[in-house]
C-alpha cells in the first residue's frame, strides 16, 4: 500500500516507518526521529581564481555559437546564457523553447554567489485535481495531457530569460537576444535530431494548422539541412527585449496566447500570465568527496536524489571496490534515491518536502546500511511509486572568462511539446501537465504513477527531474546536466562519478549509460554498455537487466582547471552532427 504524505506534521512518522521497513538502518531512523547535527556546508562563494578563457557546451552548434557570440561581444556567462537558451527554443522544437520552462543555476564570480532561478511552468488556476478524470469512471481520459491546449501549463522561460538577463547579465537583453532573432529571420537549418525526434509526432503536428504551418513542408517531415525561417519567433523576441515581462505575459502576445488556447479547449486565461513569476530558490549544496555540489532544490527531485545517492556511495571504498561491485552499489543507491523521490517530492510551495533529512549524510547511511553488497533488493521490498517527465528536454554549460558559470536545463515535456501552435507566435506550447499525478497510483499514457505530493493544484508547479548541477572541487570546477527524463538523475550521477575518476569532459559525456529508477524494477543499459561477463555478474546477484533497442540522454559539460585556467568542453557524442562545445583560451575560439 502506498504511503501519504497529506501535510507537514506527517513526514517524520512516514519516514520512520518506512525506515523500519528497511531495518536495520539504526542511524537513519536516528534521523527521522531525533536530531543529528549536519556537517557544516561546504563555501561556495570562496574566489576560485579565473579561467584563461570561455567555454560553452550545448546541444546544437547554432546555439552554441549564439553564446559564443554574445560572449565576443562584451557579454558576460549569463547573458550567454539567454541567447543559447532562446537559440535552443528555436532550432530545438522538440525539447524546449518559450511555450515552456526551465531551471537556470548560476554562479556569480564577483561574490560567489549561487543562485537557483526557477522558470518551471505552473498549473492554470482553473486546473483541479481531477481535471483529467472521467466522472463515469474516475479514470484518465486518454491523451488529454498530452496533446492540445488542456495539456499546456504556463511557460516560465521568456520570465527566466528577463529575470536571469536583467539581474545578472551585463549587456541588455535586446543585445543578447539578436543572434537568435538574426538567426530566427535569416533561417536556421533543420537537422538530424528535429527529424528523428518529430517520428511519431508528425501526425498531430499535422492535425494543427499553427505547427503543420511553421514546422511540416506540405503535411510532411522537412529534410535534413533545410532552411527553416520563423519571424513571429524574432517578433515574440524583440517584444520581450523591448517591453521585458510585460511583452510577453501581458499585452498583444498574451492575449493572442489565451484566445489560441481557450479556442482549442484549453482553460488559460490573462491573470494566469500576468501572475508568473520566476521564483529565486537557494540550490542545494553538499559535500561529495572534499568537493562541493551545487544542485537544484524542489521542485526538481534530481538534487535530493543526487544528494541521497552519491552521499550512499561515499561510504564505500569506492576506489578500491570491482567494476561489478561499483555497478551493484550504484544500482542499490539509485532504487533507493528514486523511492524517496516518489514519495516525498513535490512543489514546495505546495508542500512540505523534507529536503533536510532525506539529503542528510546520517539519512544516507542508514539507506547504505540496508544494501547487501552481494545480492541485490527487490523494489517491491522498498514501499512506494515512481514516476517521470518525459525525455525530450535539453541542457547546455557555460564558464566565461571571468568565472562565471551556468548551468541551465530547459524542456517542453514530450517532443515537440503539446503539438500546438498558437498562430503569430511562432513557438510551441508544453503538455507540462502530464508532469503531475493525474491520479495517486494510477499510471499514465506511459505507465509512470505518482504521489499526493504532485497532484494537480492551481498555480502548481509539476516535480521534474531536470538536474543542472556544478561541483567547485580543489583541482577543477564541473558545469553538469543532460536531458532524458527519469534518467536524468542517472545520468548526471554517472558523469560526475567519471568525472571523479579523471575522466576528461568529452570522455564523461560518452561513457554508455545504465540506469535504474526503482520501478520497474531492472536495471537498463544502453546498447552494448556491459559485456557480457558484467552482466552475468549482476544478475548473478540478483538484478535483471535489460538492455534497450536505442541510446539515451545528450549530456553537456564544460570543465574548468583550476590549476592552470584550462577549459573544456564536451558535447554528447550521442549526435554527433548536432550538438557542439565551443572554448575560448587567450581569445582564440575553437
Amino acid at each position: 500500500m502506498p504511503f501519504r504524505v497529506p501535510g507537514a506534521p506527517r513526514w517524520r512518522v512516514v519516514l520512520a516507518s518506512l525506515l523500519l521497513a528497511l531495518a536495520p538502518a539504526p542511524p537513519a531512523l536516528a534521523a527521522a526521529q531525533g536530531p543529528v547535527e549536519r556537517p557544516a556546508a561546504p563555501a561556495v562563494d570562496a574566489p576560485l581564481g579565473r579561467p584563461k578563457g570561455a567555454a560553452i557546451a550545448s546541444a546544437n552548434a547554432q546555439a552554441t555559437d549564439a553564446g559564443m557570440a554574445v560572449l565576443r561581444a562584451g557579454g558576460n556567462a549569463f547573458d550567454a546564457a539567454v541567447a543559447v537558451s532562446a537559440a535552443l527554443g528555436l532550432v530545438e522544437p522538440e525539447s524546449s523553447g518559450l511555450g515552456g520552462g526551465g531551471f537556470f543555476l548560476l554562479r556569480r564570480a564577483s561574490d560567489g554567489k549561487v543562485v537557483f532561478v526557477d522558470a518551471r511552468e505552473r498549473a492554470p488556476l482553473a486546473a483541479t485535481r481531477d481535471m483529467y478524470l472521467d466522472p463515469a469512471t474516475g479514470e484518465p481520459r486518454p491523451r488529454q495531457t498530452i496533446d492540445g491546449a488542456l495539456a499546456a501549463a504556463i511557460p516560465g522561460l521568456p520570465a527566466g530569460l528577463v529575470h536571469v538577463s536583467a539581474t545578472y547579465g551585463r549587456m541588455p537583453l535586446g543585445e543578447a537576444l539578436a543572434p537568435v532573432i538574426r538567426l530566427a529571420e535569416r533561417g536556421w537549418r533543420f537537422g538530424d535530431k528535429n527529424i528523428a525526434m518529430m517520428g511519431w509526432r508528425k501526425d498531430v503536428l499535422r492535425d494543427d494548422p499553427g505547427a503543420s504551418a511553421l514546422f511540416l513542408i506540405d503535411g510532411e517531415v522537412p529534410a535534413a539541412g533545410t532552411r527553416m525561417r520563423n519571424r513571429d519567433y524574432a517578433d515574440v523576441l524583440r517584444r520581450l527585449a523591448a517591453e521585458g515581462h510585460d511583452g510577453f505575459y501581458r499585452g498583444p502576445v498574451a492575449q493572442r496566447l489565451v484566445d489560441g488556447v481557450r479556442a482549442a479547449g484549453g482553460i488559460w486565461t490573462l491573470e494566469d500570465l500576468a501572475q508568473y513569476r520566476v521564483v529565486e530558490r537557494a540550490p542545494l549544496v553538499f559535500t561529495h568527496r572534499g568537493q562541493a555540489v551545487v544542485t537544484a532544490p524542489p521542485p526538481s527531485s534530481g538534487g535530493v536524489a543526487l544528494a541521497a545517492t552519491l552521499q550512499i556511495l561515499d561510504g564505500y571504498d569506492w576506489a578500491n571496490e570491482s567494476p561489478v561491485d561499483r555497478l551493484h552499489l550504484r544500482t542499490e543507491a539509485m532504487r533507493r534515491a528514486y523511492r524517496d523521490r516518489a514519495i516525498f517530492l513535490g512543489d514546495p510551495d505546495f508542500v512540505d518536502v523534507p529536503v533536510e533529512l532525506l539529503t542528510h549524510p546520517a539519512y544516507a547511511a542508514g539507506l547504505r546500511a540496508s544494501i547487501s553488497t552481494e545480492r541485490a533488493t527487490p523494489s517491491a521490498l522498498l514501499p512506494g511509486v515512481t514516476r517521470s517527465e518525459r525525455p525530450d528536454t535539453t541542457h547546455f554549460s557555460i564558464v566565461d572568462a571571468e568565472g562565471n558559470i551556468a548551468a541551465v536545463t530547459q524542456t517542453v515535456n514530450l517532443p515537440y511539446g503539446n503539438a500546438m501552435v498558437v498562430p503569430g507566435t511562432g513557438f510551441l506550447l508544453n503538455n507540462e501537465m502530464d508532469d503531475f499525478s493525474v491520479k495517486p497510483g494510477v499510471p499514465n499514457a506511459f505507465g509512470l504513477v505518482g504521489e499526493d505530493a504532485n497532484a494537480i493544484a492551481p498555480g502548481k508547479r509539476p516535480l521534474s527531474s531536470m538536474t543542472p548541477t556544478i561541483v567547485l572541487g580543489p583541482e577543477r570546477v564541473s558545469v553538469v546536466g543532460t536531458p532524458g527524463g527519469s534518467r536524468i538523475i542517472s545520468m548526471v550521477i554517472q558523469g560526475l562519478l567519471a568525472l571523479d575518476a579523471g575522466a576528461s569532459a568529452a570522455e564523461a559525456v560518452a561513457e554508455p549509460r545504465v540506469h535504474h529508477q526503482y520501478l520497474p524494477d531492472h536495471v537498463s543499459i544502453e546498447p552494448g554498455a556491459l559485456d557480457a561477463a558484467t552482466r552475468a555478474a549482476l544478475e548473478a546477484r540478483g538484478h535483471v537487466v535489460k538492455e534497450e533497442p536505442r541510446t539515451w540522454g545528450n549530456m553537456q559539460v564544460v570543465l574548468w582547471h583550476r590549476g592552470d585556467g584550462r577549459v573544456e568542453a564536451g558535447a554528447d557524442p550521442r549526435w554527433k552532427t548536432v550538438g557542439k562545445g565551443s572554448t575560448d583560451e587567450g581569445g582564440i575560439f575553437r
